[in-house]
C-alpha cells in the first residue's frame, strides 16, 4: 500500500546484490547434474521474472516448462543444424575454436525453459513509439530469472543458436507469439568465476571507459 514505509536496503545487502550479478554466469551442458530442480525453486525463479518491469505494465510474457525428453530432442536437432550453418560464419582459429565450445545444455538440463513474448491487443502505453519496447521486458524477466537461479545456486544457461519458427512448431506455440529465450536450468558441479569465453579467450570484457559516453557521442 502506498501508506507503507518504503523498504531501503542497507550496505550488506548492496554488497550481497553487487555479488550475485558479479558471479552470474551461462552455464552450458558439460556443467549440470542431472538432480531435478525442486518445484519450490522453480516458483522462487518465475515469481522473479514476474517482479520484471514491464512497458505499459503489460507484463507480455509467457513460460513453457520442457521435461520430457523427446521435446528435448526436438529442440536439440534444431541447435544443431543451426551449430553446422553458424560455424561456417568464423573462420580459421575463431571457427575452431566455436566448433570446440559447448555451447547448450538442453539434454543435460532436467529443466528447459522457452519464453516468449505474447503480444497484447491494441496500444500499449510507452510501446507506440518504441514496438520492441515489449520484447524488452521479456528479456528484464530472463535477467531477473538468470540472479534468482543464481542466488539459489543453480545453473541457467541461454540458447540462442536455434531457429525460432521451429522450436514454436515443437512446442505448439501460438502463432502471434515469439520466441524470446530458451533457458536451460539445473544444479551444477561448479561455477566458473569469470565468463567461460572469457576464460577461453574468445573474448575479453570491455572496461567502463571504452563503453561510457559523456553527453553525446562526437
Amino acid at each position: 500500500m502506498e501508506d507503507q514505509p518504503q523498504r531501503v536496503f542497507n550496505s550488506d545487502e548492496q554488497q550481497l546484490l553487487e555479488e550475485i550479478l558479479v558471479h552470474r554466469r551461462d552455464v552450458r551442458g558439460n556443467r549440470f547434474l542431472a538432480t531435478p530442480v525442486d518445484q519450490q525453486a522453480i516458483d522462487k525463479i518465475i515469481e522473479a521474472a514476474l517482479s520484471a518491469p514491464s512497458v505499459g505494465f503489460s507484463q507480455p510474457w509467457e513460460f513453457v516448462l520442457i521435461r520430457d525428453i523427446e521435446t528435448k530432442q526436438a529442440i536439440k536437432k534444431t541447435f544443431s543444424e543451426e551449430t553446422a550453418l553458424a560455424a561456417m560464419q568464423f573462420a580459421d582459429e575463431k571457427q575452431k575454436k566455436y566448433i570446440e565450445l559447448k555451447l547448450e545444455g538442453i539434454l543435460e538440463s532436467p529443466l528447459n525453459m522457452a519464453v516468449f513474448y505474447k503480444p497484447k491487443e491494441g496500444p500499449v502505453l510507452g510501446q507506440t513509439s518504441m514496438p520492441n519496447m515489449g520484447k524488452y521486458s521479456v528479456v528484464c524477466a530472463i535477467q531477473n530469472m538468470w540472479l534468482m537461479a543464481r542466488s539459489l545456486n543453480i545453473g541457467m544457461g541461454w540458447v540462442s543458436i536455434l531457429d525460432p519458427e521451429k522450436v514454436k512448431k515443437v512446442l505448439k506455440a501460438p502463432q502471434e507469439n515469439q520466441l524470446i529465450g530458451y533457458l536451460c536450468f539445473g544444479y551444477t558441479d561448479m561455477f566458473y568465476n569469470q565468463p567461460e569465453l572469457e576464460l577461453r579467450k574468445w573474448d575479453r570484457k570491455k572496461l567502463q571507459k571504452e563503453v561510457v559516453i559523456e553527453e553525446k557521442y562526437r
